[in-house]
């Protein structure tokens, strides 16, 4: 019975894009609405919670990799790269100005 509730919460709800209080909320009255005993119903509200936030973290990771991946088929420079430029600049200057002192 419990499998079934929470099927049918996980496929009705965006549950990775839900915040912990609406998963509590969605997890207690479908508790309550099944007649779950208590224990049950924090098992239910407990594995609710793990599965949302386990959901959210897939759903960043996915959001960052696509967005990472779009940027560099745009040729946009990344943090990295503009440090690694910079770095590269100041060691040019450096040569200059050990030229120019001469």
């Amino acid at each position: 019975m419990i499998d079934l509730i929470k099927k049918g919460i996980l496929t009705g709800v965006g549950l990775g894009l839900m915040t912990k209080e609406k998963v509590m909320d969605y997890a207690k009255k479908a508790a309550k609405e099944a007649k779950l005993t208590e224990e049950e119903g924090r098992k239910l509200v407990d594995e609710l919670l793990d599965h949302s936030e386990e959901t959210r973290k897939e759903l960043e990771k996915k959001i960052n990799d696509q967005v990472k991946n779009t940027l560099d088929q745009v040729g946009v420079a990344t943090k990295e790269d503009i440090n690694e430029l910079k770095k590269m600049i100041d060691k040019l200057q450096k040569k200059i100005e050990g030229k120019t002192k001469r």
